[in-house]
């Protein structure tokens, strides 16, 4: 099963030519290239993910639960139509009141959310959890507090757990330590093939010229084994979907 983050940039006027709008196509074509089973988007506007929806004829996004508002940024998923069967779905805002719509808390700078589905993989015995958030750019507290929602919220489920998204933090910060060292649940799919010392980037200038850390990652709990990971680089004539790396792991349980 391979499984995909994806932070998309919001349509953002001041991007000029790397602006959405001169850039939709190659992400849709991204995604149709790679086809992964479980995609995780982040930044996502309401207008770009109906465009995705429309040109993913493959795929259905896990909206339904969603209180739909058009000034949000969502993280979305979107799945490979008959693969898998979802039998639950459901989001939550990453504040001290998670059931009010954009609440915010800890000092976060927007809005930040957890969104999720329970999935059954067909010729498999029990579902599993695929999450997907995006963490504050601005605030710690925010993304160590969100960070410890997501774990308290799904880790006494007692189903295995696939969370994926832009977490805004490198490795080996306190929302890494939180969710993957010093005996957490959480497994980062990257460590399975690279040593501590061997990091890499997932953001760029849209140029990919690598700035900054690998702050896009995917973490899995037991029984979930990683085949391979690739931070995916694709672009055409020099032109880049993203200012973000997708960031891809193949796993199997």
């Amino acid at each position: 099963m391979l499984v995909m983050t994806f932070n998309l940039r919001f349509a953002n006027p001041t991007d000029g030519a790397n602006e959405w709008q001169f850039r939709k196509d190659l992400v849709a074509d991204l995604i149709r290239r790679h086809t992964p089973d479980l995609l995780a988007t982040q930044e996502g506007t309401v207008p770009m993910l109906r465009f995705l929806e429309a040109q993913l004829a493959a795929y259905l996004p896990l909206t339904a639960h969603r209180q739909v508002d058009e000034t949000c940024q969502y993280p979305t998923i979107f799945y490979r139509a008959g693969g898998l069967v979802v039998k639950e779905s459901g989001e939550f805002w990453l504040s001290q009141t998670p059931e009010v719509h954009r609440s915010l808390s800890w000092g976060s700078a927007y809005p930040r959310l957890a969104t999720f589905g329970l999935f059954q993989a067909a010729g498999r015995t029990g579902p599993f959890y695929f999450i997907n958030t995006h963490l504050d750019n601005i605030s710690a507290p925010a993304r160590l507090e969100g960070a410890r929602m997501i774990r308290d919220y799904f880790v006494p489920r007692g189903r295995p757990l696939i969370l994926a998204g832009d977490f805004n933090e490198a490795p080996n910060q306190p929302v890494f330590q939180e969710l993957s060292q010093d005996g957490r649940p959480f497994l980062d799919t990257w460590r399975t093939f690279h040593a501590p010392g061997e990091e890499a980037t997932t953001q760029h200038f849209f140029d990919g010229s690598p700035r900054g850390a690998r702050i896009d990652w995917i973490l899995v709990t037991p029984p979930f084994q990683v085949r391979r990971v690739a931070i995916v680089t694709d672009h055409q004539d020099n032109r880049y979907p993203s200012d973000h790396f997708p960031y891809e792991a193949e796993v199997d349980y």
